[in-house]
């Protein structure tokens, strides 16, 4: 009887002990903007959600939604904007989660350049580094100036935004963050100045979210994940200084100048409650494209959309 007791009780710790493996294409290499994530993972808030989390930084940007749309990862970090277009064109995409609640992305220009504002952009040079989505925010903020794209050139820099502006290669560059290239610049020798796409007329959107193949997801593991990464963010802020010492030693390049002051410049943008879905937003981003003439159709929030933790 000893024995068979031992044996029940085993059976119902085993549950408890197995973790259940996830894993998570970041957007780019690890940075302030993945804290939340960075802390779960060592503060062990993972662990106890009964998750082994593998953490990729992607070699390319642009792979980590089309490798969750294939399904070889359980989620990756993408952007609101791109979203949007690569589930009209047709990749198995929904959002899951946010990480990000505010755009980062803006109009980089340099302090004392020619660009002070969007008509200046008329005969420019934009550099950018992500094909169709980038060119789209661009197109709506000339739209907002009477300008079109024809206006202006728009040069594949490859990811090499902030020397591209310093060198006056280009005169302006999108897809740069606020938190993290202005700062980039100065270090350089620079003085860099955004235009703030969501005061230039454009939505205000998620900058950084959790996407899943629907048809793969298992919606009960990622609430999971998502309640790790909500304690993350709580963290951070009922524990800034801890957080940051916590952050910064997570990887050698993390306690740099660079790094330190983009941690600064991100605190408080993070997404306080992640699973939490707001459906004006993401209608409201469908009828900005649709205007602007980005896509066909302005479909409903849940082919884009969805909170993992509620019912269909």
């Amino acid at each position: 009887m000893k024995h068979l007791l031992t044996a029940a009780l085993l059976a119902l710790a085993s549950p408890a002990l197995a973790q259940d493996k996830l894993t998570l294409m970041l957007d780019w290499f690890v940075n302030p903007d993945h804290a939340p994530i960075v802390i779960a993972q060592e503060r062990g808030f993972f662990t106890d959600a009964g998750l082994q989390v593998e953490i990729v930084a992607p070699a390319d940007p642009a792979d980590p939604p089309k490798l969750v749309a294939a399904g070889q990862a359980d989620l990756a970090i993408t952007y609101q904007p791109q979203l949007h277009l690569q589930v009209h064109e047709g990749l198995p995409l929904r959002r899951v989660g946010t990480l990000v609640a505010m755009p980062l992305n803006c109009l980089m220009v340099r302090a004392d350049g020619p660009v002070q504002q969007v008509a200046d952009l008329k005969g420019r040079r934009i550099g950018y580094s992500v094909a169709g989505v980038e060119q789209a925010l661009v197109s709506a903020l000339l739209k907002t100036a009477g300008l079109t794209l024809d206006d202006v050139e728009m040069v594949n820099v490859n990811w090499s935004l902030t020397p591209a502006l310093l060198s006056k290669q280009v005169d302006a560059t999108i897809g740069g963050y606020r938190n993290f290239e202005a700062t980039q610049m100065r270090l350089a020798g620079g003085e860099g100045r955004c235009l703030f796409l969501e005061e230039e007329g454009l939505p205000a959107y998620d900058e950084l979210i959790f996407v899943a193949n629907p048809d793969r997801m298992d919606r009960e593991r990622i609430t999971r994940f998502l309640s790790a990464v909500e304690r993350g963010t709580q963290f951070i802020l009922n524990h800034p200084e801890e957080a940051r010492e916590v952050f910064a030693a997570h990887a050698p390049d993390l306690s740099d100048e660079l790094n330190t002051q983009a941690w600064a410049d991100t605190f408080g943008r993070f997404a306080l409650s992640p699973a939490a879905l707001d459906h004006g937003r993401y209608r409201r981003f469908e009828q900005f494209l649709l205007d602007a003439g980005l896509i066909d159709e302005a479909w409903p929030v849940d082919r884009i959309a969805l909170d993992p933790g509620a019912g269909e």
